[in-house]
């Protein structure tokens, strides 16, 4: 989400901080450039022009215009209307109530409400530690509660049986019931939804919020349908009243701009972004973050916080006190290759370090991608236990066998053994000048086959 965007800002901002001296026409220009990637982004036009406009007014004062780095301030002007348009902070899911609390679930079909209710019910156990029911009071799509139940199933959370006829409400107020007598802290109400907005649809979402009394009213969006999401948010909200939205697909090819229309238009904030297929692809929405990232910026936040969830912390100084002492064995960066797959496609991950798009073209003319990193791992579990702890042994015959057996070829045997002789190099020499070489200096492991970045 937001590529074209974050691509599109970045050649424009880089262009006004390279300049010394700004003059008003300059801002100018800048913004009718952003204007413009705004629109293409599908950002709605009444809130392209509201965020063109509060940032002209702040970014032609003569404090910026005369400061020492006029196109940084301009650019940080920029950030913080984003991060104003999203809305401050990370909005958390409301919880503050006498249990059971409900959380309905509400949208058009297809918008992801049934993958995105499992979703949030694996989160709130595994990291708030709630006991969660879900209940799905879908009665007209074919299977629908039994793809409730089967996903409850696989997220370890129970999900209410169905009973054949039972109609919406019914099945809330039963929900409601059964989480109260078994002592459940959260009732996941996962509603039908329509190819497309009617009264009917409405009515009954209306009439199951009032039997539930839900804490919080969730609007699941797809942020791939562009500008209709927009008029999704606004119609909900003003025949239901939502508290808050949760955006699918956030992962794929979404221009993003409902994100940034949505919030403005409804006042409901987002708190959720659906970032992947897996269970735990669930993101909690923080807008600081994501202005950053659509800048360009990074989310380094984002980025430690997924390596803490795939790394133990036990793990990690073991790692880090080998490193260290430059004991960097092939073992060591197979566990690394593994635990950066566990952690997203290498894209995702790259996004989230600052200079992301610079990144990427390198690695596009590298031709690194996933795949790569997949051939490696075979590379080195095709080796033998002595070869990886002693990659010297590893002469000419060696490297035959081993490519054969990976499916490679030498000359990728050949490279993958070059890059770890120079992460262990630099971690040698990290090791000499201590910890502060190492993260202080500003060195990071170069991503196994990618770019080198410090």
């Amino acid at each position: 989400m937001f590529e074209s965007l974050t691509e599109k800002l970045s050649g424009i901002f880089d262009e006004l901080t390279k300049r010394g001296a700004l003059k008003e026409a300059d801002v100018d220009a800048a913004l009718r450039e952003v204007r413009v990637a705004l629109l293409d982004a599908d950002v709605a036009l009444p809130v392209a022009k509201d965020f063109i406009a509060n940032v002209r007014e702040r970014a032609v004062g003569a404090d910026v215009l005369k400061s020492v780095t006029p196109g940084q301030m301009v650019v940080k002007i920029v950030h913080d209307e984003l991060v104003n348009t999203l809305g401050e902070g990370e909005q958390d899911i409301n919880l503050t109530g006498t249990p059971p609390v409900a959380i309905l679930m509400v949208g058009l079909q297809g918008s992801g409400k049934t993958t995105t209710s499992a979703k949030l019910a694996l989160r709130l156990t595994s990291r708030e530690k709630k006991k969660v029911l879900m209940a799905s009071l879908d009665i007209y799509r074919p299977a629908a509660q039994q793809q409730l139940a089967t996903l409850g199933q696989q997220t370890g959370v129970t999900c209410l049986p169905s009973v054949l006829g039972e109609q919406p409400v019914a099945i809330a107020k039963r929900a409601m019931q059964m989480a109260r007598l078994e002592a459940y802290d959260v009732v996941i109400l996962d509603t039908a939804g329509r190819l497309h907005i009617d009264t009917e649809l409405m009515t009954e979402v209306a009439q199951v919020r009032d039997a539930a009394k839900p804490l919080e009213t969730l609007l699941v969006a797809d942020a791939m349908t562009g500008q209709d999401s927009v008029n999704l948010a606004r119609e909900f909200n003003d025949k239901v009243g939502i508290t808050g939205i949760a955006l699918t697909r956030v992962d794929g090819d979404a221009r993003g701009g409902a994100a940034l229309s949505m919030r403005t238009e409804t006042g409901c904030p987002v708190k959720l972004m659906g970032t992947g297929e897996t269970m735990d692809a669930l993101e909690a929405f923080n807008a600081e973050r994501l202005a950053g990232s659509i800048l360009g910026m990074g989310d380094i936040v984002g980025l430690v916080e997924k390596a803490q969830q795939v790394v133990e912390e036990e793990d990690a100084e073991r790692m880090a006190k080998k490193m260290l002492k430059g004991q960097f064995t092939l073992e060591d960066m197979a566990e690394q290759l593994a635990q950066i797959k566990k952690m997203g496609s290498l894209e995702g991950l790259l996004s989230m370090m600052p200079g992301a798009q610079k990144v990427k073209s390198q690695m596009a003319d590298a031709d690194i991608d996933d795949k790569l990193l997949a051939r490696q791992e075979a590379i080195i579990l095709s080796m033998t236990v002595q070869e990886r702890r002693n990659p010297k042994i590893i002469k000419a015959s060696r490297r035959k066998r081993v490519a054969a057996g990976s499916g490679t070829s030498v000359q990728e045997v050949n490279k993958l053994l070059k890059q770890h002789k120079q992460i262990s190099s630099m971690m040698k020499k990290a090791g000499k000048m201590g910890k502060r070489g190492l993260m202080g200096g500003g060195m990071m492991p170069p991503i196994p086959g990618g770019p080198r970045f410090g």
